[in-house]
């Protein structure tokens, strides 16, 4: 009678790789009477010694994604010793990599799920800052990891999209006089939020051509001088009261901006 037989799918990071290209071989066969066993964050050749100690009594195959040199070596040499068939999953790959394109490989195990994870922040950011745009919900002040506030047309929004797509969960506070500010703007931490200003002049020119886009006409209350000196003196008092840093907003683009709102919280947060 032949012995069990078994699979076991090493790595050095959860084995979701070696998961998937074991089931795909598996595919190909009747594998009814085979287990297969995930043996994932291998860091020691302790975890090595466990699986081969186990795998012995087993007609067994060892399949792996090990990118630390140090450990798949000592798994190649200790299956050798153990006459197990032991399989490296991506050494074939990282070769032919590593020769066509010229690039050495990191070694770092982990490296697709921290791709994923990344991916899933940015994510989880841009959906943050479509649900917390123009303040719809005060709730998300509290919860972002930056609240900008300025008036209409300081470009909030696209800084917000900006900054969620550098992994920034954030909020935007639109100031107007008729409205007052959410109780929660004034509970942040001064290094949390980041005042927007601009100069009447460039102000006046945006919004006009703003009515323009819209089909209005450049008389609209929205436009005119005296408004936005309204605006703009109503928003200083607000920033004041925060104490937040300021930037002005006047001649930059959007990625100026943003690239020194990350500066300037990165001096606020070290003081």
């Amino acid at each position: 009678m032949s012995r069990q037989r078994k699979v076991f799918i090493l790595s050095d990071s959860v084995g979701e790789t070696a998961d998937h290209v074991v089931n795909a071989v598996s595919s190909q066969f009747t594998t009814d009477n085979v287990e297969f066993h995930r043996v994932p964050y291998v860091y020691a050749t302790e975890d090595i010694e466990q699986v081969i100690r186990e795998a012995g009594q087993y007609q067994s195959i060892i399949a792996y994604t090990i990118v630390i040199d140090e450990l798949k070596q000592y798994l190649d040499q200790r299956a050798a010793e153990e006459n197990i068939k032991a399989v490296d999953l991506l050494s074939p790959l990282i070769s032919a990599f590593s020769e066509s394109f010229g690039k050495l490989p990191g070694h770092e195990p982990g490296m697709m799920r921290k791709l994923d994870e990344d991916y899933f922040r940015k994510v989880a950011a841009v959906e943050f800052a479509v649900k917390y745009d123009d303040a719809q919900d005060p709730r998300g002040i509290l919860k972002a990891d930056l609240v900008i506030i300025g008036v209409s047309r300081t470009s909030k929004t696209p800084l917000s999209m900006y900054l969620a797509h550098k992994r920034f969960k954030v909020a935007n506070i639109p100031l107007v006089p008729e409205i007052p500010p959410p109780e929660e703007l004034f509970q942040l931490p001064r290094n949390k939020c980041v005042g927007l200003v601009i100069t009447p002049d460039k102000l006046n020119e945006i919004r006009k051509e703003r009515l323009k886009t819209m089909g209005l006409t450049s008389g609209s209350t929205y436009a005119k001088y005296e408004r936005i000196l309204e605006e703009l003196e109503y928003a200083d008092k607000i920033i004041k009261r925060i104490g937040c840093p300021v930037i002005n907003v006047s001649n930059k683009a959007v990625e100026e901006t943003a690239h020194y709102i990350i500066e300037v919280l990165k001096i606020e947060r070290s003081q």
